[in-house]
């Protein structure tokens, strides 16, 4: 199945690219817990109440290495850890975390694959990825804008 995108015109004034159109992608939703378990437990050989345990332990786990001040690297996934978001400081005499540290955020990176005869680093969810224009909108494209919504 591919991933979908509606166009979007640049409306920021403030923007160089204002006027000019770009593709977003279009999340038809999400899958929850249950979901995920449904489609794990068609594809091993664990009753679907196994999937769900280990999978919220495996939130439980996580959160406790983060914790700690480590990141987590899931074979075949990809690796999370957590950032910081900052103001600058004049000078680090000057940087206090009480004063410049604003946020934190989840930083995920996908596993990424390469080989001697395709050296292009290839992140795991993005390879051989399809795209398609998601039809339940409509855009004119002979110079208008756009006409239905999301």
């Amino acid at each position: 199945m591919p991933i979908f995108y509606q166009l979007r015109q640049e409306n920021n004034p403030k923007s160089v690219n204002v006027g000019k159109w770009y593709a977003k992608a279009k999340c038809l939703g999400y899958w929850d817990l249950e979901k995920i378990a449904d489609h794990i437990q068609e594809n091993v050989s664990a009753k679907k109440s196994d999937v769900i345990a280990v999978l919220r332990e495996l939130v439980v786990v996580m959160r406790e290495a983060f914790d700690a001040g480590y990141g987590v690297k899931l074979d075949g996934f990809g690796r999370f850890k957590v950032g910081l978001k900052t103001k600058a400081a004049e000078s680090a005499k000057e940087f206090t975390a009480a004063k410049h540290i604003v946020g934190s955020r989840m930083n995920f990176q996908p596993e990424v694959h390469w080989t001697a005869s395709d050296p292009a680093r290839r992140k795991q969810f993005l390879n051989g990825l399809k795209v398609e224009e998601y039809g339940a909108y409509s855009v004119d494209k002979s110079g208008g804008g756009e006409e239905g919504g999301e």
